[in-house]
């Protein structure tokens, strides 16, 4: 493909000579453009930290625990329903224990207290899925 060069005032004839709706098009790829050359680049290590930090239940099981909260709270669970509740519970405190891990290791990565990491991120624990 031949290299096009133009000058600021040929650019800014051509963008207007276009279309009103390849004008927007155009104004949102340099938008596009100019956010990801302003962006903060995370490390690798960063991304997956942030990727263990914002990692939840799944939905399913988020809605089954709420329900079952409740009826704990109401004191109609059942044997089997009370055996799903501890697994869920017990899958939440997993998760929690991992993203806390994660939170740690980026506070030493950004040389942070995790208190100092986590009032930046707006995290309070327990969350209470």
């Amino acid at each position: 493909m031949e290299e096009l060069h133009l000058s600021g005032a040929q650019l800014i004839q051509a963008v207007e000579d276009l279309n009103p709706a390849d004008q927007d098009l155009l104004l949102n790829r340099i938008a596009e453009l100019r956010a990801r050359r302003n962006a903060p680049v995370l490390s690798r290590d960063e991304s997956a930290l942030f990727a263990e930090i914002n990692r939840t239940l799944p939905e399913d099981d988020r809605a089954r625990l709420a329900i079952l909260r409740q009826q704990g709270q109401d004191e109609v669970l059942s044997p089997v329903e009370h055996t799903e509740l501890l697994d869920l519970q017990q899958k939440l405190e997993s998760l929690h224990t991992a993203r806390m891990k994660a939170l740690a290791g980026l506070a030493a990565l950004l040389g942070l207290t995790l208190t100092e990491v986590m009032e930046q991120l707006g995290i309070r624990f327990p969350d209470h899925e």
